[in-house]
């Protein structure tokens, strides 16, 4: 019986896909869980395996094509039910023609035949239609009224007839107007229990007092009811428009300055792009410099860095950046946060992943390093150095860039002396670091040659105050001057 199998859910908001490169084809054996196609997602290349064995039967994607989740990508015959498939439509199709068969000759016969009962009740319907009605007695009130006129009939006996009542006779007008009135009463809702200063502050800002909540005893409506849903029209109109995306403006035809070449977005271009382009529409970024004096801790990665390539990884500033970072966040806990907006909270996170960008030939990848806060020197460089080499290889997984709680980005190794990054949401602050100099720096009373380090810290303003991010960032800066601090294993 032939299968067909589907782009499995591959990560949380992945829901497509480039299709890089095809395993498999027709006529091949295949066994249960062996990859069949490899797939480009916006973050990351991954392996889409088959869930049972068989032979495939059909290929129905190929390279190069962008497909779906629930997306049919091949048929696989399991070698069993095969006959079962072919009977199935031919005894439908005999089951069928034997109706047809049958059912002209039995139609007819049962639409012109009418049973005995059914003949007697249409016979006696027919007579029932002949006979007039018996016409019903006037009522006293009736004739009181002059609604019923008497005649003579054809034997000489009177009958009396209903007439209309004049327009004189009709029900006074006024009769109508009380009853519209007493049902208008009846449904007008009562009086909002508030009081007169509650009323007036209802009408100045244009809220009807009946529409409003009340939240004190009985259903009594305080001035706070009415704020919060003045509140509440507020969001509801301002939220919509902040939803909206800012339409694109119309490009000019650049073909007529010269020779232009298009190439279709990658998945990560495509998702940078988007995520950025959210990220700054929702967040109201301010960014925070300043600068820190490495002369010490560079003195130690160089005595301690064979111990950290022996161990697998790299004595990177990234590397030592990132446990400092762990450490301010147990210090400033509304860094290590995010904003639920809808529900006005904040929310704490408890623990520490903190995501590193790596610059890769497709665009930007974020592998988040877990637990930063509960692993040494040596474990953090030997795991960043392996993250970072699987990114360039397109090995990382889509879980391996997410459930980050804070984010860095080290332009040191390019170049340029500052920058201003934009938060990974929904985080709400991005720590960077550019390249270090030395610089003639004035140290207790004369000029010294020192290492500095360029900081830059972008965060949410929403829920970080300017004070905060200049504190946090100081707080790294002292702590990456004073390599002490910092215990290489531990």
């Amino acid at each position: 019986m032939a299968t067909e199998i589907k782009l499995p859910k591959l990560g949380e908001s992945v829901d497509s896909g480039v299709v890089s490169k095809v395993l498999i084809s027709a006529g091949d054996s295949v066994t249960e869980d062996q990859p069949v196609i490899e797939l480009d997602t916006e973050k990351a290349t991954v392996e889409v395996p088959t869930p049972i064995g068989g032979t495939v039967k059909e290929v129905r994607v190929k390279e190069g094509e962008t497909i779906k989740v629930g997306q049919v990508i091949l048929t696989v015959e399991e070698g069993a039910g095969e006959k079962e498939e072919k009977t199935k439509p031919e005894a439908e199709a005999k089951r069928k023609e034997t109706q047809q068969k049958t059912e002209p000759a039995t139609k007819p016969k049962e639409a012109d035949k009418k049973t005995e009962p059914e003949a007697k009740v249409e016979d006696k319907a027919k007579a029932h239609e002949k006979e007039p009605e018996p016409e019903a007695e006037p009522e006293p009130e009736q004739k009181a009224r002059g609604e019923v006129k008497s005649r003579a009939t054809k034997d000489g006996k009177e009958q009396e007839d209903k007439v209309a009542p004049t327009p004189l006779e009709k029900e006074p007008e006024h009769a109508k107007i009380e009853a519209d009135a007493r049902k208008t009463l009846e449904a007008a809702p009562e009086p909002a229990p508030a009081a007169p200063s509650v009323r007036r502050m209802a009408r100045e800002l244009g809220i009807e007092i009946s529409e409003v909540s009340g939240s004190g005893p009985g259903g009594r409506i305080s001035e706070e009811d009415v704020r919060n849903y003045a509140r509440s029209i507020i969001l509801n109109v301002v939220r919509p428009h902040l939803a909206q995306q800012p339409a694109a403006v119309p490009l000019p035809d650049f073909a007529q300055w010269g020779e232009v070449e298009r190439k279709a977005m990658t998945g990560v271009r495509r998702k940078t792009a988007e995520h950025t382009r959210d990220a700054w529409l929702t967040i109201p970024h301010v960014t925070q410099f300043d600068e820190a004096d490495i002369t010490e801790l560079e003195a130690l990665r160089e005595r301690y860095g064979e111990k950290a390539e022996a161990a697998g990884g790299k004595l990177t500033i990234t590397a030592v950046a990132l446990k400092v970072a762990a450490a301010a966040l147990k210090v400033f806990p509304q860094f290590n946060a995010s904003l639920d907006i809808e529900a006005e909270e904040i929310i704490y996170k408890k623990y520490c992943h903190i995501g590193v960008a790596v610059d890769t030939e497709r665009g930007l990848l974020v592998p988040v390093i877990r637990d930063v806060d509960k692993k040494d020197l040596l474990e953090l460089s030997v795991e960043l150095t392996q993250l970072a080499e699987k990114a360039r290889q397109k090995k990382l997984a889509l879980e391996e860039m997410q459930g980050g709680t804070f984010t860095i980005t080290n332009l040191g190794g390019i170049g340029g002396f500052g920058f201003t990054p934009i938060v990974n949401s929904p985080e709400v602050a991005i720590l960077g670091i550019a390249r270090a100099t030395n610089r003639s720096v004035f140290v207790e009373g004369q000029f010294e040659p020192r290492l500095m380090l360029p900081l830059v810290l972008s965060y949410d303003h929403r829920l970080i105050d300017g004070a905060d991010a200049a504190r946090f960032l100081r707080w790294v800066a002292e702590a990456l001057h004073q390599p002490f601090l910092l215990a290489l294993e531990g």
